[in-house]
């Protein structure tokens, strides 16, 4: 038991159902199945983010622009549905992530071929982005009436007891499951953060890698903005304000290394998670917007000391394994 509780993942997973059972006492339905897949379905857009930056975290990189990337896309496919309802969705739904892969390989080309820090990058580009939503819409709303029917419906349609949206969440993680387990990127995209020097010898292009990892982390933004749009119907430049620093403490909180290489993508979702139920119980306890940002970024600076901890740990055991066999050698040889 103990060897299991000190696995990232079950214990977070622990802390989360705690949490659960914690607050149900102070909300009564709060543990219900149905409070419960309403909190999976508020979350599944942050999952997808967190993904989209996990995917560029494991090559040692960030992306502060997601958020952004997700207000423009969101902002053009509302303002093309309202402008041409006659579109039909799945267009609209190809012509986001289009968007927003097109933006994400901005942010991959003066990372890669530029060679520019990429927080530098992106911290820049998030500004643009928003500053193109806002030209794109000349400041105004698209506002539900304006968006048609299928536009705003089909996310939340339920199918087996949960809306669709949720389903799409449930995808998008074994689609990157999927890719970050058994195909050539996902192992390029391990190594490329791992060891950069050792990815090279082993035939990896780092820079390349890089640049793939904006591209899909731009794409799954790009869908983001449409299921947004859609979720909440409405579209205006400040959607989806600071979802950057959520997607980035999601990936945090569920092990994923800022310094690149390390991390899973059920520590992703259940990092997303924690943070879904968080933002979803505090304000029914009766706690303070102002109170529930101190707590948030508590539980960020705890989850970074302890994956510092972590690192610094599993560092030291290879020090000493090391040191180990080379008296072993010596012992040998003597």
């Amino acid at each position: 038991m103990s060897r299991l509780l000190k696995k990232r993942e079950t214990l977070l997973l622990v802390i989360i159902l705690v949490m659960i059972a914690g607050f149900s006492t102070r909300a009564a339905g709060f543990a219900a199945p149905g409070n419960l897949s309403n909190i999976f379905n508020d979350t599944s857009i942050l999952i997808i983010l967190a993904l989209a930056q996990m995917t560029v975290i494991l090559t040692k990189s960030i992306d502060l622009s997601v958020a952004a990337n997700l207000a423009f896309t969101g902002m053009a496919v509302a303002m093309l549905n309202a402008t041409f309802p006659g579109i039909p969705l799945v267009a609209l739904v190809v012509v986001a992530i289009v968007i927003g892969a097109a933006l994400g390989a901005i942010n991959g080309y003066l990372v890669w071929a530029l060679e520019m820090p990429p927080i530098v990058v992106t911290l820049g580009t998030l500004t643009i982005y928003r500053g193109m939503a806002f030209v794109l819409s000349g400041g105004t709303w698209v506002n539900a009436h304006q968006m048609t029917p299928v536009f705003l419906n089909v996310p939340r349609t339920m199918f087996l007891g949960l809306p669709v949206l949720g389903w799409i969440g449930i995808a998008i993680v074994a689609l990157i499951y999927f890719i970050l387990k058994y195909t050539p990127f996902g192992r390029a995209a391990y190594a490329a953060g791992g060891n950069a020097v050792a990815a090279v010898y082993a035939g990896v292009d780092v820079g390349r890698t890089r640049f793939f990892a904006f591209v899909l982390s731009g794409a799954l933004a790009g869908l983001s903005g449409y299921l947004w749009v859609s979720r909440y119907a409405v579209a205006y430049v400040d959607i989806a304000n600071g979802f950057e620093l959520d997607s980035v403490a999601a990936c945090v909180i569920g092990g994923i290394s800022i310094a690149g290489g390390v991390g899973s993508v059920a520590g992703t979702v259940l990092g997303a998670l924690f943070l879904g139920v968080i933002k979803n119980a505090l304000p029914v306890i009766g706690i303070s917007p102002f109170t529930q940002m101190a707590i948030s970024g508590t539980v960020i600076i705890l989850a970074v000391v302890f994956n510092a901890r972590r690192e610094r740990n599993r560092g030291r055991i290879i020090l000493r394994d090391k040191a180990a066999r080379d008296s072993l050698t010596n012992e040998v040889a003597a």
